[in-house]
């Protein structure tokens, strides 16, 4: 018998994530406190693989946030990440989305929203989606432009301004556009010959910008095993290329502007440096699916990452150890985070977790005292009565709104 090893894991801060899977269901999986396990906690939607959700993009504005999800039944539905309220249906026609990103600051008023759509045969279109009563949607297309004649869209990214924009593919090189003017200013040239003359044909999996200051920067990562790093000021062809073990399928750049973190198709994470190319190594505990999504947490020193094994899992990018992993049934295909989460926790005593609704917190028999007070009861002692305000008791949504309206 081989000797294993059982090693725990540390556990994460206080992180609100979002994840998307091929039976068209979101969780939510939260950890409250400095210190603790994320558990799910919310799951919304019905299980229905025709409603495989694809695509996300997440406007994680403090006020009105929402995100937009691209499903399989050739829909893309706006939800609100706070209650999982629908808030817009659209239909997008035939075509699948290669490419979906909801604007953060394109907004005419509170009803509107604005999301870049791009199908798999490169047709791009703006568009401003108008809420109306119920789910009802009113759609505006501001622009409309091809992105390629041939080849198959599969990732596309938007500065932090989200005044430009890039598209790639599978026989797509990475062409660079100006949202604002609506045309293309940069297209990428394929790399040189092999010493042998032979030719890589052009597959482009995932891109990101390197930093969201600099929109000339950008980092992609393509099926053949290659990182490459591109500068639209300096030259048509890769500045920086790594090769690494396999087929990238996600990449994610890190807040210091010169990190990104790879995911690969046999599950192995790492971190480069794009300023000198190199490795920085990859993250300790093997994953045995492919990774699809990777989100990196804006302040504190945590990654996210998911896919076909159904885990999520959380890292520090600092020392690249695992926090924490939650096991959620279906293959995963998309993450987000929710930056504006408080985790504030609402704890019984420092050994009791968080209050569940039923009779039992962590086996005790529980009853719910008049006002809004807690009593917990163990089998050899007495009532024991916590007392919390009305404010600690209300969801996370109500919450924010309240901190939202008091600054």
């Amino acid at each position: 018998m081989p000797r294993t090893i059982a090693s725990e894991c540390p556990g994460c801060p206080s992180i609100r994530a979002l994840t998307t899977d091929e039976i068209g269901r979101i969780k939510v999986i939260e950890a409250r406190g400095k210190i603790s396990i994320p558990k799910m906690v919310e799951a919304w939607g019905d299980p229905d693989y025709n409603r495989h959700i694809y695509l996300a993009s997440f406007a994680n504005r403090e006020r009105d946030p929402v995100l937009a999800v691209a499903r399989k039944n050739k829909e893309v539905e706006l939800i609100n990440p706070l209650t999982g309220d629908v808030i817009a249906v659209k239909n997008i026609g035939e075509d699948p989305l290669g490419a979906l990103h909801l604007f953060t600051s394109r907004r005419s008023n509170s009803r509107s929203n604005t999301l870049l759509m791009c199908t798999e045969k490169g047709k791009a279109s703006l568009q401003s989606i108008q809420v109306c009563d119920g789910i009802s949607a009113n759609t505006v297309f501001l622009k409309q432009w091809d992105v390629c004649n041939a080849g198959k869209v599969e990732c596309s990214s938007v500065n932090g301004s989200e005044n430009y924009a890039l598209f790639a593919g599978k026989g797509i090189e990475v062409n660079f556009w100006d949202i604002e003017k609506n045309e293309k200013i940069w297209t990428a040239k394929s790399p040189k010959s092999s010493n042998l003359g032979i030719f890589t044909p052009t597959w482009f999996t995932s891109a990101t910008f390197l930093c969201k200051d600099d929109h000339r920067k950008f980092v992609a990562g393509t099926n053949n095993q290659q990182v490459r790093l591109y500068d639209i000021s300096s030259q048509r062809r890769p500045v920086i290329t790594i090769e690494f073990r396999d087929k990238i399928r996600s990449i994610a750049e890190d807040t210091d502007g010169y990190k990104i973190y790879a995911g690969t198709s046999k599950g192995e994470l790492a971190a480069f440096d794009m300023r000198t190319g190199k490795l920085l190594g990859s993250f300790i505990g093997k994953c045995s699916g492919s990774i699809r999504s990777i989100a990196r947490h804006p302040e504190q020193p945590v990654l996210v990452s998911c896919g076909l094994d159904r885990y999520l899992r959380f890292w520090n990018t600092n020392t690249r150890e695992l926090l924490s992993s939650v096991f959620l049934k279906q293959n995963l295909t998309n993450v987000v985070i929710d930056p504006h989460f408080s985790g504030e926790e609402i704890a019984v005593n420092t050994v009791e977790k968080t209050m569940l609704t039923g009779q039992l917190i962590d086996g005790n028999e529980v009853e719910i005292g008049g006002e809004s007070s807690i009593k917990t009861k163990k089998t050899k002692s007495k009532f024991k009565t916590i007392k919390h305000t009305k404010e600690e008791l209300e969801p996370e949504h109500k919450r924010r709104k309240k901190r939202v309206a008091e600054e």
